[in-house]
This record gives C-alpha cells, sequence and structure tokens, in this order.
C-alpha cells in the first residue's frame, strides 16, 4: 500500500531520469526538493491528466490522487520549456488542458502522451519542434567544463536557465543523494565523508529541509509515503 515509485536513468541529454508510480490507500505524500523541471502524466478513474512540475527548493506535504498511475520525466538541469521559462516554475505546477489517454496540448500545439518506455521519443520530438530548449553554458559548468566567461555571468545564466542558484541545486542533488544511500543501508558516517558534509548535524539539517526525513526514518523505510524511489539506486 502507498506509493510505489520505479526510475531509471535515460541515455537522452535532455532528460535526467524518467519514472512511474501508482497510488493506494494513500492521501498524501512528503513532497522532496529537485533541481528539475518535468512533465507528469497521470490516469485516474479513466480521466487523463497533465502538467508541468516546476523545480522544489524545499521539502513538504502534497497531495496524492487515489488509485492513480504516473509517468513522469524528469528534464535536465539547464533546459527548460520555451513557453513557460523554468524560473517561473520553481516552487509550483501547472495543470496542462485537454489533456487525453492519447494526447495533451503544449506550448499551443498537441503532443502524444508517452509512457515510460517512449519518453524520449516525446524528449526529441518537443526538442525538434523548439518546445524545449536550454543553455549550452549551464550545461558545459554541468559537465565540468571550464567556461570562457566570468562567474557572474555564470550564475546569471544559470539562474535564467533554472531558477536556482548554482549552489541551491549542488545541495538538493546532495540531500538526495545522501537519502538513496540511507536508505540502501549506508552508514550515516560514511555519507557524510563521501558526500562531504561538514558533519552529522549538517547531513540532519540537509534531509530535513529538502527530504523531509531523518537518518533514521530513511534507514527504517519509515515517515509515510515519500516523492522519492528509496528502494533501489536509479537504473539505466
Amino acid at each position: 500500500m502507498g506509493l510505489r515509485f520505479e526510475t531509471r536513468a535515460s541515455d537522452s541529454p535532455w532528460v535526467d531520469t524518467v519514472w512511474t508510480c501508482t497510488s493506494e490507500q494513500v492521501a498524501e505524500m512528503t513532497s522532496v526538493a529537485t533541481p528539475c523541471w518535468g512533465l507528469v502524466f497521470w490516469q485516474q478513474e479513466g480521466i487523463a491528466h497533465a502538467s508541468i512540475s516546476g523545480p522544489e527548493t524545499a521539502t513538504g506535504k502534497a497531495p496524492v490522487p487515489q488509485g492513480a498511475t504516473f509517468v513522469g520525466i524528469e528534464f535536465a538541469v539547464g533546459t527548460w520549456l520555451a513557453a513557460a521559462p523554468t524560473p517561473v516554475l520553481v516552487d509550483r505546477g501547472v495543470e496542462l488542458p485537454d489533456a487525453t489517454h492519447r494526447s495533451f496540448r503544449l506550448g499551443g500545439r498537441r503532443w502524444e502522451t508517452p509512457g515510460p518506455d517512449d519518453a524520449e521519443a516525446l524528449v526529441d520530438r518537443l526538442v525538434r519542434g523548439g518546445a524545449v530548449v536550454r543553455d549550452p553554458l549551464v550545461t558545459d559548468v554541468r559537465q565540468g567544463r571550464q567556461p570562457v566567461v566570468s562567474e557572474r555571468t555564470v550564475e546569471r545564466r544559470f539562474r535564467a536557465a533554472t531558477g536556482l542558484t548554482q549552489s541551491a541545486v549542488r545541495q538538493i542533488e546532495r540531500a538526495r543523494h545522501a537519502s538513496t544511500l540511507l536508505a540502501t543501508g549506508v552508514p550515516v558516517a560514511d555519507v557524510v565523508c563521501g558526500l562531504e558534509f561538514f558533519d552529522e548535524p549538517h547531513l540532519a539539517r540537509a534531509l530535513r529541509r529538502y527530504v523531509g526525513r531523518t537518518a533514521r526514518q530513511l534507514r527504517e523505510g519509515t515517515g509515510g509515503a515519500i516523492a522519492l524511489d528509496l528502494d533501489q539506486f536509479t537504473t539505466s
């Protein structure tokens, strides 16, 4: 009972992860901070829905549609929708109109609703159609390449593309990674050392702010439904 997540990595440079989820007898979940925006498709009682999810800067509580099945695409940091720049989506979502089991409306056009195995095909069409774009400078920075512009320019363009600072993105990603490690049994001290937290209280604060769980809750799988796949590491 609850939320059952499955998450996979993607070989598309435009996509971070693709996930599926089913909900049973759960009305509320803990949302988890994420630096990514996404597209979410779900069905409930035979009715299709689609929405844009923005980056989340902190944990919180969110309602869960009863008996729903979801497919989600988390886009790579540095990409954005031409019709809705990422900064305007931070800590909010937008439901898309006229969604059906076969298609949804985005940017004035209809697109085929994807399943979990053809998410990348949809993304390719969105990119070719100009609906999804990215800043190559942000991509280079994310891949560790040294830009030829000033740090101020990098930060300005990073925030324009993502709605977040580079520091915020790193902190969110580190907390999410830590929660996955803890859930799979990695000792707290090893997580602190491996992910370069200052100490255990620093880790605890990050988990509380971004994940809404303590290290013990993550190890024991307690605390209720959570919008994160903690059963396994992300698979390709």
